[in-house]
């Protein structure tokens, strides 16, 4: 056989293949469901979602004046500390090489120099708790690294999108929940905006602190965070879910069942507030009324053996 004619005749085979695959091939079919729903009375709340990290609002190291040797700590994680409290004891390198040699003289010698050379004390600047100290005693030291660190107390900072930034206020109220604590809601309020951006996988975020009205226990610098701000919120108001809603270029309408069994009445609502969910009914349907809602219902096509062009039959 001539190859170009071979060479035409390929193409127009899978072309044919692929057209019977096609036809053979079983549809998702689609089942329009109908239910009926109440609207309610209660509370909503328009909020903002974003992520957050359990930082220190203001994190303080505290470093040895001069290198040497720590000899003993007095705190440990996770305590609570006073302005002027002694969190430490350490020797100098010099105090410290005097004390080693004079062990082997005998405990009169090691008591002289303890009098004559004393160790320097590490105290806190500021009330707050530990939330790092792991150095331990007899290790050297350097001027350099942090023997103990501090903080005043623990915030969320979130990073919040740049579309929804104008959307945040000072004080304003927030609600916080720890990745390893989902339940537990933590009220909080916005502290502070920062003006400067910062870009994270290519989007522009400003960040805000968060400030919870009571620190639980269980807070621990590093945790992640969902915040939830709340930009209003509204008691006692009509509700219906946000899928009860048919959006046209004139208005948002919903569709109200008859009670003489007639085609449901096509009714234009005024709406306010929605939390994603549900969504505040301003006017146009009352506590009374039973909206019509349409859903679609997707069923898979099933799968029978031998209906693939490509795949041959089983032998029965």
């Amino acid at each position: 056989m001539n190859k170009k004619k071979i060479y035409f005749i390929i193409p127009v085979l899978l072309v044919i293949a692929v057209l019977i695959f096609l036809k053979a091939r079983p549809k998702a079919s689609t089942d329009e469901q109908i239910k009926e729903v109440i609207p309610t009375v209660g509370s909503i709340e328009a909020t903002i979602s974003t992520t957050g990290i359990v930082l220190p609002k203001n994190r303080l190291e505290i470093k040895p004046p001069v290198n040497g040797r720590l000899e003993s700590i007095l705190v440990k994680e996770g305590q609570q500390v006073k302005v002027g409290q002694s969190l430490a004891w350490m020797s100098s390198t010099e105090r410290a090489a005097l004390l080693d040699a004079a062990q082997s003289q005998g405990e009169t010698k090691v008591k002289y120099w303890e009098e004559v050379y004393k160790p320097i004390v590490l105290l806190a600047p500021i009330n707050g708790e530990v939330i790092v100290a792991t150095v331990q005693p007899g290790q050297t030291v350097t001027s350099n690294e942090a023997v103990i660190v501090l903080s005043d107390h623990l915030i969320v900072r979130a990073q919040v999108d740049e579309t929804d930034i104008g959307r945040i206020k000072l004080n304003q109220k927030a609600l916080i929940a720890l990745d390893a604590y989902p339940e537990t809601k933590i009220k909080a309020i916005v502290e502070h905006i920062y003006y400067e951006s910062k870009t994270v996988n290519n989007v522009t975020i400003y960040e805000a602190d968060v400030i919870p009205e009571e620190v639980p226990l269980f807070f621990r610098s590093g945790m992640n965070a969902t915040v939830d701000f709340i930009e209003q919120g509204k008691e006692n108001t009509l509700l219906i879910p946000e899928d009860a809603l048919y959006k046209e270029k004139d208005g948002t309408f919903v569709y109200v069942k008859q009670n003489n069994g007639g085609e449901p009445l096509k009714v234009a609502v005024k709406l306010g507030i929605s939390d994603g969910k549900n969504v505040e009914v301003i006017s146009g349907i009352n506590q009374n009324d039973s909206i019509i809602v349409k859903t679609k219902k997707y069923t898979l096509p099933k799968n029978t053996a031998g209906n693939n062009p490509f795949m041959p039959g089983r032998q029965r």
